[in-house]
């Protein structure tokens, strides 16, 4: 048995080389293969990794990866072997990802407070109407 990662969607690639998350190498029967495998390695899928020996005994859990590069070769009779180096953010990464996240969150609430002062301000010409 190969060794495996398996991506927070639980997607399964079997590992031709596992040595280091800088190393991993998979092979696809042909191009299109290749690519659904790269396509997949997402920041979402990549936000929970683990690793498996080919006894199938955890050999790593990890969180917060980066698809570094990939190089390939196609060889002879079609199959495409691919080089995927992965390496967990940095801290400069996550602090992105944070100010990123509460900027959105101030969005919302910035559009929730104008929505209420509207509501306000139509609700006292209402009552200024209903008044007068």
């Amino acid at each position: 048995m190969k060794d495996t990662m398996i991506l927070n969607d639980g997607t399964v690639l079997e590992l031709e080389a596992g040595a280091s998350l800088g190393a991993l190498q998979v092979v696809a029967p042909d191009r299109a293969a290749m690519a659904a495998t790269w396509a997949k390695l997402t920041p979402e899928n990549l936000a929970v990794v683990q690793v498996k020996n080919g006894a199938g005994l955890v050999a790593g859990n990890y969180t917060d990866l980066v698809l570094d590069s990939e190089t390939s070769k196609v060889a002879a009779d079609g199959t495409v072997l691919t080089s995927y180096r992965l390496r967990p953010k940095t801290d400069l990464e996550r602090l992105e990802e944070r100010v990123g996240a509460v900027e959105t969150g101030q969005n919302v609430q910035d559009g929730a407070i104008n929505d209420i002062a509207t509501l306000t301000g139509e609700m006292a010409g209402m009552m200024e109407g209903g008044n007068a």
